[in-house]
């Protein structure tokens, strides 16, 4: 018969004197996280390689430490890059609505936003002074006497036509004139003229007809000079203003030369403010009018203003941006408005950047997770990397009913290392559902959950935990406490050749070990320090495991840990919730009859069983009629059921003993209750590994010891979990006392005779058991259900 195992293949130890220091105040701090060459290899790969599409999607657990790494790595490699450009946007004065984008050396744009502020403001004070100088009055004072001279000529010949044509001539306004005929020497009065009739009238008429077309040619003559005099005039202040600005603009104009699209809009930007001269002679102070209204009748000079997009530090490297809140507008940037008398306005000067154009000649650190939860950004993402573009756009203009007038800025050129740090389904799901990520993401580095645990891991490990404790500003740990810490990772490895490489799981042990050294007044943390810690994380979260253990005390969930049962037997099973893992015993029952080959799980048949658990019961019945009933029909009918189920029960870890329970009811041989099982089976009755295998173990001795600590028991699992397991210390003690047994089996066989304390037998070259043996007692009972069915089948022919 299988015997248990050693109390030493129960749990690896760390001995504290293979550390070779006292404390981790004399370690060096690692530069690098640890056990993750794949990972750091696929890094390297996919941030140097510079062809298109090869952005890097890194997987792994949250708290693997995928974030700090790739951070640390791309933060040391931008570092000795060179720094992109600058960008800006300014006005278009010919469509206000189409900002320009402008391309700029490092460090420049932000000089030149100021040169351009500088020189507006040099022309609010240089125009007003320049218009209001002796000069510029003198000049404007000629032009006007000018063309009042050639005025005063017209109205001098005009006035001679009067006295030609007998007519007295009163010019009222430049554009009035009004004329009454003359008689004899008189003017004639409205009443005198009605009087007149005949031939004279029509002499006079005909005066007065002819007249008044000189007239009209005169004053066609006076509209041309004052039109000709508005337009000298303009052109004296286009002149003044060109002189001025042309000034101003001409040491730009030399300095950023080497940029077509600056000398552009330099042009564009004098001939603007020609245009608008006025609004630097306005006085806003000296207009008669509320306060509260004179800023919206003042000139606005934002028009003028450049819009510093992206600029860089003089001392800086390639930028690296991680964007913690990737909606739409952080990524591609947005379009700010103001409210203005109940309106939304808005203008170059308000446009805002995103994480994309942070990122530009850089690289963009992004959550996978985040960015897929947010509307509209992973499409936007996709289409900035397809396009190597980044274009502006309202996410409202696109998907608004109504069509509104917006701003559409120039899109701005983009070369970015895009990093999305997600979970391996969000990998998975994307490149199996989105024809573009795999396209766009052809780079994956997938960081490992553990690492071998090697004498040179250990001593890597030791310093990573100094590590941790000397960047949290905490006390040092002793050798014993980080032998202690080794081996709780060696557990959460889930096996013991291994250590776990989930950094927030050990940082934050870590910082609970200090808080108990520094409430007990210690300056170093010790192993009891690590002890306190991990069991007030225990004590934290249990509630719902110590209700389910109350209950089996108090025997409203029935569990049986002494005597023996025939078709029942106690099975272990795994429940994870909120972070916390504990096993509990639950009862499965079989019971067998005479039947048509059927094995019934209830499980299934109240929909309470999953698919995985429905397919252990099926290979469990493959195995009982392949082993049972190879040459004669298969006449049974067995149900199995977990006793005191109520929710979903999923898994294949229970098969086995699912199997020992049908077993021990066809056999009718009892099972030990102090013996509790779990391992998943084959249809060759071969016993496979299963998770959970620790917190299995340690739920049922937990719930052995508070019934009776006198007691005896133990448990069954496959022999392949050996190497995972890492047990509490109460277990072992028990182990080593004998009072708690472990056994590791690989068949079925080896399992049934430590239940039952009967040989499981084995077939002869006729395929028949000994008798007295489980197996034979099987057959002997299959037979007899097999000789009743044909019994009865006989009888039923007769009748």
């Amino acid at each position: 018969m299988t015997e248990p195992l050693s109390f030493s293949a129960l749990y690896r130890t760390c001995d504290p004197k293979g550390l070779s220091f006292e404390t981790t105040q004399e370690l060096e701090p690692l530069s690098e996280i640890i056990g993750q060459d794949s990972a750091l290899a696929a890094v390297d790969f996919g941030i140097n390689i510079a062809q298109e599409g090869y952005n890097l999607y890194a997987m792994g657990p949250s708290g693997s430490g995928k974030h700090s790494l790739i951070t640390a790595f791309l933060r040391e490699k931008a570092s000795g890059e060179p720094r992109p450009d600058d960008w800006c946007y300014v006005n278009n004065f010919k469509d206000h609505r189409v900002p320009i984008a402008i391309k700029m050396p490092p460090g420049d744009c932000i000089r030149f936003k100021d040169d351009v502020a500088e020189c507006i403001e040099l022309l609010k004070t240089i125009l007003p002074t320049v218009f209001e100088s002796n000069e510029y009055r003198n000049t404007r004072e000629a032009i006007n006497q000018k063309y009042i001279g050639m005025q005063a000529d017209i109205f001098q010949n005009l006035q001679k036509e009067a006295e030609k044509h007998g007519v007295a001539m009163n010019a009222a306004t430049p554009s009035r004139i009004t004329f009454v005929p003359i008689v004899e020497g008189k003017i004639l009065s409205a009443e005198e003229f009605k009087a007149i009739s005949g031939k004279e009238k029509e002499e006079l008429n005909a005066k007065l007809n002819a007249f008044e077309a000189i007239v009209k040619d005169s004053l066609r003559k006076v509209s041309q000079l004052s039109k000709s005099l508005q337009k000298e005039l303009m052109a004296l202040d286009r002149k003044t203003t060109a002189d001025t600005v042309e000034t101003l603009l001409e040491e730009l104009r030399e300095t950023y030369s080497e940029i077509p699209k600056i000398s552009a809009y330099l042009d564009a930007l004098q001939y603007d403010i020609i245009k608008n001269v006025q609004d630097f002679l306005v006085k806003p102070d000296e207009m008669e009018m509320p306060p509260f209204m004179r800023e919206y009748v003042t000139p606005s000079f934002r028009r003028y203003q450049v819009n510093v997009l992206m600029a860089h530090d003089e001392n800086g490297g390639a930028p690296l941006v991680y964007e913690d809140n990737p909606t739409y507008q952080n990524l591609v940037g947005r379009i700010e408005h103001v409210s203005q008398m109940g309106t939304l306005l808005t203008d170059f000067t308000m446009i805002k950047p995103g994480a994309l154009h942070k990122a530009n000649g850089g690289y963009l650190i992004l959550d996978a997770r985040k960015l897929l939860i947010e509307p509209f950004a992973w499409e936007a993402l996709k289409r900035v990397l397809r396009s190597k573009e980044i274009r502006i756009e309202s996410i409202t203009q696109q998907y608004s009913l109504i069509d509104t007038t917006t701003l559409e800025p120039e899109a701005i050129p983009v070369s970015v290392k895009v990093v999305l740090i997600g979970e391996r389904i969000l990998y998975y799901f994307l490149y199996h559902y989105d024809p573009d990520f795999k396209e766009l993401f052809k780079v994956s580095a997938d960081f490992e959950e553990d690492m071998p645990g090697t004498g040179e891991n250990i001593r890597l490990y030791a310093q990573m935990i100094g590590t941790i404790a000397q960047k949290s500003s905490l006390f040092p740990l002793s050798a014993e406490a980080v032998a202690r810490v080794i081996e709780h990772s060696t557990r959460e490895a889930q096996d013991n050749e291994k250590i776990s490489t989930h950094i927030a799981t050990l940082a934050d042990l870590l910082k609970e070990a200090d808080y108990w050294t520094r409430k007990a007044g210690r300056s170093v943390t010790e192993k009891s320090d690590i002890e306190t810690a991990l069991g007030a994380q225990q004590e934290r979260m249990n509630r719902i495991q110590k209700k389910l253990y109350e209950q089996i005390a108090e025997g409203v969930i029935l569990i049986n840990t002494e005597g023996r049962a025939i078709g029942q037997i106690n099975a272990l099973t795994y429940i994870s919730m909120g972070g916390h893992r504990f096993g509990v015993p639950s009862r499965i029952t079989a019971r067998t009859r005479l039947g048509k080959g059927e094995v019934i799980d209830i499980e299934r048949k109240a929909e309470l069983g999953g698919p995985i658990h429905s397919k252990g019961v099926m290979i469990l019945s493959s195995y009982l009629g392949s082993t049972y009933a190879k040459e004669a029909p298969f006449h049974l009918f067995a149900s199995l059921v977990f006793e005191q189920s109520y929710a979903k029960i999923e898994g294949d870890s229970a098969s086995s003993t699912e199997l020992y329970a049908v077993l021990s009811s066809l056999s009718e041989l009892p099972v030990a209750q102090n013996i509790a099982v779990t391992g998943s089976v084959n249809q060759f009755g071969e016993i496979q590994a299963i998770g959970g295998v620790n917190e299995k173990i340690e739920g049922f001795f937990d719930v052995c010891m508070h019934r009776n600590p006198g007691g005896e028991y133990g448990v069954i699992i496959p022999r392949a979990n050996i190497r995972h397991l890492m047990l509490k210390k109460e277990v072992v003690e028990a182990a080593k006392e004998g009072r708690f047994k472990i056994y590791a089996v690989e068949t079925i066989g080896e399992g049934i005779e430590i239940l039952t304390g009967v040989e499981a037998g084995v077939a002869d070259g006729e395929g028949n058991y000994p008798a007295g043996s489980v197996n034979g007692r099987v057959m002997a009972r299959l037979k007899s259900f097999t000789k009743t069915m044909q019994e009865y089948g006989k009888s039923m022919t007769k009748e």
